[in-house]
């Protein structure tokens, strides 16, 4: 695997990470486990991922998590709990599939997966939050649905064709900084009307 495709599936799996975390460890173990994939000798690390216990209970975190992201404002919840978790999931993902020898790029790797996922999160937890507001209670679950589908196609996407699972990867990354920043203009907006 090339540095662009180690990219593309770092970038990928980080990312997807701050939406999706257990589904994400859960649907790249399984691959493994059942050799969809087949690891080249410098992702060897991400074997820990197929080890029986990380199935389980990656698969116990992303059914909890599937059902807790559909119930209104306890995805909220959810989210603000793994506001920690997802990005540190995320960073070590990164840092497994790039597995850089170089102590200052591991830092570098750790900090941008880490970022990105953390990046992804926030517009993710923004979004949601601005679903919860809503009054009919279906919008909550659609766009759950829709956050599921996406996260299983691009994570089967990064395994079979990192290179467009970086573009889309970037993409992605492009819409949740502006998300982010959308989020941040209207709180402020909220804030300074209530003053």
């Amino acid at each position: 695997m090339g540095i662009v495709e180690l990219l593309g599936l770092a970038g990928s799996v980080s990312l997807l990470s701050g939406w999706r975390l257990y589904l994400t460890v859960f649907v790249t173990g399984l691959a493994m486990r059942l050799e969809w994939i087949s690891l080249p000798e410098n992702l060897q690390m991400l074997d820990a991922l197929a080890n029986p216990w990380v199935l389980g209970i990656s698969a116990l975190g992303a059914i909890a998590e599937f059902f807790a992201d559909k119930i209104l404002w306890l995805d909220s919840i959810w989210d603000t709990i793994h506001t920690v978790i997802r990005p540190l999931g995320g960073a070590l993902l990164a840092l497994a599939v790039v597995d850089a020898g170089d102590p200052a790029w591991q830092v570098i790797i750790f900090l941008l997966g880490g970022g990105a996922a953390l990046m992804s999160h926030g517009a993710k937890a923004g979004a949601r939050a601005m679903v919860n507001t809503s009054p009919e209670p279906v919008s909550n679950a659609v766009v759950s649905t829709g956050e599921d589908i996406a996260a299983g196609g691009l994570l089967v996407l990064a395994f079979t064709n990192p290179v467009v699972a970086l573009v889309i990867a970037v993409l992605l990354m492009t819409l949740c900084i502006f998300l982010v920043y959308k989020g941040y203009r209207l709180w402020r907006k909220i804030v300074s009307s209530g003053s």
